[in-house]
């Protein structure tokens, strides 16, 4: 980043979403150092293979840790890093290719762990960094560089996959609403458990779905988005299911486990049953 244009410096297209996604987890993470009152090297982002990797990048000067993992391995550094230094707060950015695909099998277990880690999935429907094949968010026959005849396989929803393997906290967002994104970034990191908030980041290159989310009143396009009602009980799990199936797009939280006990207690607990052995005592075992 330059000092004179610090903002536009990304190597991302004019109109990305990215950009909006950027700006809402940078007021994220400075509302929580204003909040706890931690440095903001407290704070660490990891990221995979994509667009997206930018993300370690937020600030001038100071800024949190940023770590470039492998293609659709960020969940494991994730774990990683918080049972290592579980006092951090870990900030996992991907995309929907990344996170979904090759990514996809590792979501399951640290649901199932609860592993405490806020995660920031960018889904534009493509893979845009590698010039726009399908992701497992693009429409069924949609025409792409890895599909000229149309794709194949059902959109993934993934929303009702986060919902269905346990994920403990799942919310919606858009790149486009920076304040609103902003609180469920950090509503996220204040959760004890594995929240994950996806958010519709359009690509302006490859799969320019503004219009379509925003809506257009004068074209007679209706919003593909709308706000999560203020009725909604995130703690209903039935009630969760019924959101993410509606003809909408629902942006908000969608469901908060109400009992979530994050892995690094899990952990504590069974290191607490552990016998601690001499080193002399190690050896006698090894030798047996």
């Amino acid at each position: 980043m330059s000092k004179k244009n610090s903002e536009y410096d990304f190597k991302w297209c004019p109109g990305c979403g990215d950009f909006g996604v950027r700006r809402a987890i940078e007021m994220a993470i400075v509302e929580r150092v204003n909040k706890t009152g931690l440095p903001v090297e407290n704070n660490v982002v990891v990221a995979g293979i994509g667009c997206s990797g930018n993300m370690v990048h937020l600030l001038e000067g100071p800024q949190p840790f940023g770590i470039h993992g492998i293609h659709g391995r960020t969940l494991p550094i994730a774990l990683g890093v918080k049972m290592s230094r579980p006092e951090l707060n870990v900030l996992v950015v991907a995309g929907d290719g990344d996170f979904l695909s090759i990514g996809g099998e590792h979501i399951g277990p640290q649901a199932q762990r609860n592993l405490n880690v806020t995660v920031v999935i960018m889904d534009n429907g493509v893979y845009g960094l590698t010039k726009g094949q399908s992701s497992p968010t693009t429409e069924l026959g949609v025409v792409t560089s890895s599909t000229p005849y149309g794709k194949l396989e059902n959109p993934l929803n993934p929303l009702d996959l986060y919902l269905s393997i346990g994920v403990s906290f799942i919310a919606s967002g858009f790149s486009a609403q920076l304040k609103n994104l902003s609180q469920l970034i950090v509503e996220g990191m204040d959760y004890p458990g594995f929240a994950i908030i996806h958010v519709q980041s359009p690509c302006t290159t490859y799969n320019d779905t503004f219009e379509a989310l925003k809506g257009n009143e004068k074209k007679g396009i209706q919003p593909m988005v709308r706000n999560v009602p203020p009725t909604h009980d995130p703690s209903d799990r039935r009630a969760a299911y019924d959101l993410i199936h509606s003809k909408s797009i629902p942006l908000g939280v969608i469901y908060k486990h109400p009992e979530s006990i994050p892995l690094e207690q899990r952990a504590a607990k069974a290191s607490e049953k552990a016998k601690v052995q001499t080193v002399s005592q190690l050896f006698a075992t090894m030798r047996t």
